[in-house]
């Protein structure tokens, strides 16, 4: 059964190395995918947002290990949890929430039977003593339901919602990826419907933004623009150059567009 790690441990160190000797230890026969280790340290949000894009590209089965846990050793729960067509492992953070929610939630259960962990449980690596286990006890066909005891609710981190008002939009950043591109919450259908084929201003952290591409090569050099990324959300990106660096931009920056 393939097993997709997605954490926050970069590529310095051996903790992903060590989770994958766990769940190989446990199950020989499992498939590794990596989908990133390079989630800002720390950054929920981010890591909600990558695995929300990435989850459904995987075949059925799939169990996805996310390991963003600031709250590690506290008493936030450890949760496994089958959705229709996945299972998800990782802390109750709001990490899982936006990918289990959308594939359809069938059973969520708090992981605590210590027969399924470790047998030293580390207060700072659960993603080693607790998720790559529970991981590869499930990819080697342990029901769920024996690793622990059933509840109905996970902790739940909203999406945040575009705000129109009269002749101006309010978006704000999700995520900026690896080439700078910045990815707003703000869907073209909604772009379009807004605009209503007239002229509009965009502005971020002073600076603006006057055109929408369909593809990078129809920009200026210098001039950014809005373009729909494979996320299916519009992005503010620069042609060969960093959007980040350009609106010196982070996550949750408020994005303005005026009608005119």
């Amino acid at each position: 059964m393939l097993v997709g790690l997605l954490t926050d441990f970069g590529d310095r160190s051996n903790f992903v190395g060590v989770m994958k000797g766990v769940i190989l230890k446990i199950n020989p026969y499992a498939k590794l995918v990596d989908i990133t280790h390079k989630i800002s340290f720390g950054s929920v949000r981010e890591a909600l947002f990558l695995l929300y894009k990435s989850y459904s590209y995987f075949p059925e089965g799939t169990i996805f290990v996310v390991v963003v846990d600031p709250q590690v050793g506290s008493e936030r729960k450890a949760l496994a949890i089958k959705t229709k067509n996945y299972y998800f492992v990782g802390p109750d953070n709001g990490v899982l929430s936006w990918a289990v929610f959308e594939d359809g939630v069938e059973k969520i259960i708090e992981v605590k039977n210590k027969k399924y962990f470790l047998k030293n449980i580390s207060s700072t690596f659960h993603g080693r003593d607790i998720f790559a286990p529970v991981a590869a006890y499930i990819s080697r066909g342990v029901k769920i339901e024996k690793l622990g005891k059933r509840i109905k609710r996970i902790k739940k981190l909203d999406f945040p919602q575009v705000k129109i008002k009269k002749d101006t939009l309010k978006g704000e950043i999700l995520y900026i990826d690896s080439f700078g591109n910045l990815v707003t919450n703000i869907k073209k259908d909604a772009f379009l419907n807004f605009v209503k084929n007239k002229k509009f201003i965009a502005i971020l952290n002073g600076k603006k933004i006057r055109k929408l591409h369909n593809f990078y090569s129809q920009a200026k050099s210098g001039i950014p623009f809005f373009i729909e990324g494979s996320f299916s959300f519009l992005e503010i990106s620069l042609y060969l150059s960093s959007a980040k660096e350009y609106f010196k931009a982070k996550e949750e920056d408020t994005v303005i567009i005026k009608r005119l």
